[in-house]
This record gives structure tokens, sequence and C-alpha cells, in this order.
């Protein structure tokens, strides 16, 4: 989107510096008013179209923390277990995705399952998105592995964090 800005600008440039070393002067105004008039507007569209897919992004961060939440809730006496999780780099696959290893150690004297919500940020803190994963039975004293994907492709820096852990 950057880059048809840029594109767009560049030609209205381009055409009011024409139009600066025209001796006729009338129609090459005209022509630099009608380039920059044609950049503004598309300018403004591109704007628009990147305030829809701002929107779409936001709306689906909010459905997946609504399915996370609803999934934390069919937990039936579950206990906080966040101190027994810890995340390791979360790093981008070839598909787009933020994925995050997850190691869970169970400081009980008995087995548990557990289900832990792991939220995606970007370096400001801004939740990108929330998955959450089930991670069945560990002994006591033991640890398991689990990897935690985003629902989609996330641009830039992305960091993890645990949201919640519930052990049971």
């Amino acid at each position: 989107m950057e880059r048809q800005v840029r594109r767009y600008a560049v030609a209205a440039v381009a055409v009011l510096f024409g139009a600066a070393g025209c001796s006729s002067g009338g129609s090459a105004t005209s022509a630099a008013s009608s380039a920059v008039s044609a950049a503004q507007s598309e300018v403004s569209a591109l704007a628009s179209a990147a305030s829809g897919l701002a929107s779409s992004a936001s709306s689906a961060v909010a459905s997946a923390a609504s399915e996370a939440s609803s999934a934390l809730a069919n937990v039936k006496g579950g206990l906080d277990a966040k101190g027994d999780v810890a995340l390791g780099t979360v790093v981008t696959g070839s598909d787009g995705r933020a994925d995050v290893p997850v190691t869970v150690t169970n400081h009980a004297s008995q087995g548990y399952q557990y289900t832990v919500q792991v939220n995606f940020d970007d370096p400001s803190g801004n939740l990108l998105d929330t998955v959450v994963i089930s991670v069945p039975e560990v002994a006591a004293g033991g640890t398991a592995q689990a990897t935690a994907s985003s629902h989609r492709k996330l641009a830039g820096t992305v960091t993890a964090a645990v949201g919640n852990a519930l052990r049971y």
C-alpha cells in the first residue's frame, strides 16, 4: 500500500516539475492540478482500505479472545497454573503464522492435564492473536512440550505471553 502511495506522489511531483518547466503554463498547470487531485483521491482510497483491514484484524482478534475465554470457562475445577508454564522464542513459519514452544512443568505431587492460553502481542503490547492449547496429562514432577501457533499470519515483531493456564 505504501508503494502505491509513493508511486502516486512521485507521479504528481513529476507532473508538477514538468509544469514548472513549461512556458505555456495554462494546460500544464491544469494537468498538474488534475494529477495532484487524482493522487489525493488514491491516497484517500488507500487510507480507507487500510482502515477496513485494521477493522477486520481487530474483529479477528476479538473473536479469538472470545473463543479462548470460552475454552477456559469449559475447564471445570481448574487451578491456576501460570507458574508451571514457560514459553520459548516466537518464530514465524513459512506460512506467516507465529509459533512458540510451550513447556509445562508439573510441580504438584499428582498428574494433571493443562489448558494454556497464549497471547501473541506486538512490541507495544497490543494483542494480535490468542490461542488455547491443551496439554495431556503431565506426570507429577514431569515436563511436557507443546507448540502454540497463531490462527493467522502475523507481521512484524511478535512476542508471546501466557494469558492464563489451568491444571485439572
